[in-house]
């Protein structure tokens, strides 16, 4: 059990009376890229995360959307910016717009009405195996999607991006055309291909999301993908994103409640400290909590 301070940079929440989430609450479950969601097909509160995650020293957190309806995405926020003024626990917020809606820049101007709110996320992982896939087709080049990227700096918003590896070299470009929109790479950029071709196109992609210093990653999720995930089976995944982005652009997330399906809180966090064991302290902490309340702006005391 990791003694570190944690400043979680990747959890959700849902309320099933506030939002309708089509891949948790209709029946039967839509298939999912992520797995059998079913034991998690429940609503997750503030209390729940809090008993997940009980005897950790959990400083602040970073809620992402959740996959509600999109038309829910400015109820959702209003939603989560109640939590947040609670007070239980200090959190901020990613939500969601599609950046290709032609009305987007209302609702980035709505979001950003909201104190907590610190970036959007559109997921956009396109994957020609439709097992895979999570979107229709891959936008992430089209002129209108790129348009509404670029309206986050006008708002002073990051943006979350979750992507295959096929999509990395346009998302790099993208990158370094808007030096001013902070991006965070999801889930140590989903590896789902572990051929060899697979695996080069990872790295290769993780290089070029790097050498833009206005991108960062959190290592969460992998377990998405690697079901069956022991300690070894992770070790090369995270210490590569690690020396790819380095000790201060890397940022461990729980992913909660999704990664609770392959293992507990507990158990994903021993696997961040065990691999990291070799680190310095301060590598450490940064890492486990400092990256994520710098690059989130979470006012907390580490």
């Amino acid at each position: 059990m990791t003694s570190l301070p944690i400043v979680d940079p990747h959890m959700h929440l849902w309320d099933f009376t506030r939002q309708h989430y089509s891949w948790l609450m209709d029946r039967p479950l839509p298939s999912n890229a992520a797995g059998n969601v079913e034991p998690i097909a429940t609503p997750y509160g503030l209390s729940d995360y809090l008993a997940d995650t009980a005897g950790y020293d959990v400083r602040g957190v970073v809620h992402v959307e959740a996959g509600a309806n999109p038309a829910h995405a400015l109820s959702e926020t209003t939603w989560l910016q109640e939590v947040a003024d609670q007070g239980r626990l200090p959190m901020a917020l990613v939500a969601f717009a599609a950046l290709n809606d032609p009305e987007v820049e209302a609702l980035l101007a709505g979001h950003a009405e909201h104190a907590a709110v610190r970036g959007i996320r559109h997921i956009i992982n396109w994957h020609k195996d439709p097992a895979k896939t999570y979107s229709a087709r891959d936008v992430i080049g089209d002129a209108d999607w790129q348009r509404g990227y670029a309206l986050l700096a006008k708002y002073g918003l990051s943006f979350d991006l979750q992507i295959y590896p096929s999509q990395m070299d346009v998302a790099a470009q993208l990158a370094a055309r808007h030096p001013d929109i902070p991006v965070i790479v999801n889930h140590a950029g989903m590896p789902t291909d572990r051929d060899a071709d697979g695996l080069a196109l990872w790295r290769q992609g993780l290089a070029l999301l790097a050498a833009q210093p206005n991108v960062a990653i959190k290592v969460s999720g992998l377990a998405m993908i690697d079901r069956q995930w022991t300690l070894e089976s992770l070790r090369p995944f995270i210490l590569h994103t690690i020396d790819a982005f380095g000790a201060d652009r890397t940022m461990f997330a729980s992913n909660f409640p999704v990664d609770k399906l392959y293992g507990a809180f507990g158990t994903h966090y021993a696997a961040y400290d065990a691999i990291t064991g070799d680190f310095t302290d301060a590598e450490r902490r940064a890492m486990f909590a400092g990256n994520a309340a710098r690059i989130y702006r979470l006012a907390v005391t580490l």
